[in-house]
């Protein structure tokens, strides 16, 4: 019976992500975000189970893949194909009544499919990861919602006004798409042991990320995911 509980486990994590999308049809993109952060943690959990309770499979890899590109790669799309649509500057351009320009939102699970593929594959990244992992990308998109809503409640209209620009969007979902093919070494915040030595880089993440939210609040959520690929390309060294 155990060998089944990380594979429950994903399917959470999925289950999670299917009620994002939900959510996002239904304009709820803030219920939508809190759902993508649970499914992240399901993710690391499933992981954490299956190490705990020595019931790895190959199984277990494909589901989790196949979760995530739910979870990580079309809900947060989901997110940012809506917040397009409501841009005060969305392109008129439409095909069939279709506003075809959003659909750009869907770079990022075509991207993160692709990186779960090479994941599969790539026996390298067992103690780090090569290009963005797919719940960052999704946990980055996830909090514009939120950054927008805390924007708004306070009236803070410049952030506001950034937040919806659909050429910023665009950017962002084409720059972040591609950090995930990227050739870029990113370390892994698992620990195999509370080692100073072994693990400062990410205990300094941890910190850092704390000291963000204690300070910024919901403003910290996208600046830790650039605070983590910064970090990485900065100070993480693959094999040392």
């Amino acid at each position: 019976m155990q060998k089944h509980i990380p594979n429950f486990v994903t399917l959470l994590n999925l289950t999670c992500g299917a009620i994002a999308i939900v959510l996002s049809f239904d304009q709820a993109l803030v219920a939508a975000a809190y759902f993508i952060a649970l499914a992240a943690v399901f993710d690391f959990m499933d992981g954490m189970l299956a190490r705990l309770l020595n019931a790895k499979s190959d199984i277990g890899l494909q589901l989790d893949s196949l979760a995530d590109v739910i979870s990580f790669g079309l809900a947060p799309s989901f997110i940012i194909y809506q917040m397009m649509l409501a841009a005060s500057n969305m392109p008129a351009f439409s095909i069939g009544g279709l506003a075809v320009m959003a659909f750009a939102a869907f770079l990022i699970p075509a991207f993160s499919a692709l990186r779960l593929a090479r994941f599969n594959i790539d026996p390298a990244q067992t103690e780090g990861f090569v290009g963005l992992p797919t719940p960052a990308d999704a946990l980055f998109f996830a909090s514009l919602p939120l950054v927008a809503a805390r924007a708004a409640a306070y009236d803070h209209a410049l952030l506001v006004e950034l937040i919806d620009n659909y050429w910023l969007l665009l950017l962002l979902a084409i720059v972040f798409s591609l950090l995930m093919v990227a050739p870029f070494p990113l370390f892994s915040l698992k620990l195999k042991s509370l080692s100073w030595r072994i693990n400062k880089l990410r205990y300094a993440f941890a910190a850092l990320s704390v000291l963000l939210i204690a300070t910024i609040s919901a403003y910290a959520l996208p600046l830790i995911i650039v605070l983590y690929l910064l970090m990485s390309l900065l100070f993480y060294k693959p094999g040392k």
